[in-house]
Formats: C-alpha cells, sequence, structure tokens
C-alpha cells in the first residue's frame, strides 16, 4: 500500500543526521505494516496532482501554526476535504491533527493553558495509552462529523476520527525520547517553560506506547473501505 506523506515542518538540522526528518520517522514507526512511501514537501509547495495519487495520506507535524498566513495551507485545505469526499484514508498528526479539523470546520487555538512536552498520558476509549507530545496550539472545538478518540485533562480533542476515512492524534507517536530531548536543547530553549522542560526530562525514560498507536494507524489504512 502506497502513503503519500504531506510533509509540512522539517526536522532541525542538528537532529536529522540521528533521527532522520519527519519522513524517515514515520517511516520508521510503521516498518513491517507493507507500506510504501512517498514524501511531498507541501511546506516547499510541493503536492499530489490527485488525491488518488497514492493509496493513503499522513500529514505531519510542523512547527508552523494552522492558523498562520501560509501559502500552502488553503490548498491543503482543499486537499483534505478532496480527499475525504474520495474516501482516501488519511491520518494527521500534530500539526497535521489540527489542519485537519480546521479544514474541517473546527477550530485550532494557541492553547491558554500552555505547552504539553514529552511523555504524555491519554485515554483511548478506556485504554491508557502513553506517547511523546510537543505542542501548544489544539483543536479548541472540533468538527460537527468528528467523534473524539482519545482525551485527558489538558487535551479534551487529543484524537479525533472523522467516519472511516480519517484518524489524527494531536501525540508525536514517531517521536522516540532522545528526538524529544534534542528538541527540548534545540527549539524547547526560551520558547517551552523551562518547569515544562523539567517534568518532560524526569520522564524520558518512561516506556512509551508508539506500536501500539502504529498498529492502530496502520489497521485504519488498511480497513476495508466501501
Amino acid at each position: 500500500m502506497l502513503i503519500g506523506i504531506l510533509q509540512t515542518g522539517l526536522a532541525p538540522d542538528t537532529l536529522v543526521e540521528s533521527s532522520g526528518d519527519y519522513p524517515d520517522m514515520f517511516a520508521r514507526l510503521l516498518a513491517g505494516n507493507g507500506f510504501s512511501f512517498r514524501t511531498y514537501r507541501v511546506v516547499e509547495g510541493e503536492f499530489p496532482a490527485s488525491v488518488k495519487e497514492c493509496e493513503g495520506w499522513l500529514i505531519t507535524g510542523s512547527r508552523h501554526g494552522a492558523y498562520e498566513d501560509h501559502d500552502w495551507i488553503p490548498p491543503l485545505e482543499d486537499f483534505i476535504r478532496n480527499a475525504y469526499a474520495a474516501h482516501v484514508p488519511m491520518v494527521g498528526i500534530c500539526f497535521g491533527h489540527q489542519i485537519i479539523a480546521q479544514a474541517m470546520g473546527g477550530k485550532v487555538e494557541r492553547y491558554a493553558g500552555g505547552w504539553a512536552v514529552g511523555a504524555t498520558d491519554y485515554d483511548f476509549n478506556g485504554q491508557h495509552i502513553t506517547l511523546n507530545a510537543w505542542h501548544r496550539d489544539q483543536v479548541t472545538e472540533k468538527p460537527a462529523n468528528a467523534k473524539v478518540l482519545a482525551t485527558n485533562d489538558f487535551c479534551t480533542n487529543a484524537a479525533l476520527i472523522y467516519d472511516d476515512r480519517m484518524l489524527t492524534v494531536q501525540a508525536h507517536p514517531e517521536f522516540r525520547p532522545e528526538f524529544i530531548d534534542g528538541l527540548m536543547q534545540t527549539r524547547g530553549k526560551g520558547l517551552v517553560p523551562d518547569e515544562v522542560m523539567a517534568a518532560a526530562a524526569e520522564r524520558l525514560s518512561d516506556p512509551i506506547q508508539d506500536q501500539t498507536m502504529a498498529a492502530q494507524i496502520a489497521a485504519f489504512f488498511k480497513a476495508k473501505r466501501p
């Protein structure tokens, strides 16, 4: 199954050598499921010719806000709505989660409660899952046709599903602890409050259920659809 990765951000140059860029992280996360991948750098204006060019789509994280004024955001929102209409499965992670919600009629904001960084606990329909997070923006109002799959006290709309067509997650299952540590040493300084990074540093060795999330994503892509 060919999955098109819509890359909406770039990993810090200093971390790419050790961790790879975002498409590399997703290829690693979803390895062993029979997927092949093709990357489109939509952050640089590179878009697929059609939503049928791949059998499924995955939108990455980004340092940009879904509500910001960038030339590539309106066509990305159009692409999201077209993929939904065409019943081509799509997964969104962090920024991807947010931009899909925005494109489908929800609201994304810079959250007044601040940052979520590092190992974070979520309730996935009664199942406790710990995943790495790195975000200040949130989906504060979900679209009418989205159902909440995961939540916690900090992030009400932590994962959403839109029928059998789109699955989105606020956390970063593709981020390994060493990458979170690297982000704190690069992008985090002067941006994320010291106490938030200190708490995240204390949980760097906590086990995360990245493969549990990977299995859910793989099953979603592979599900039989009408």
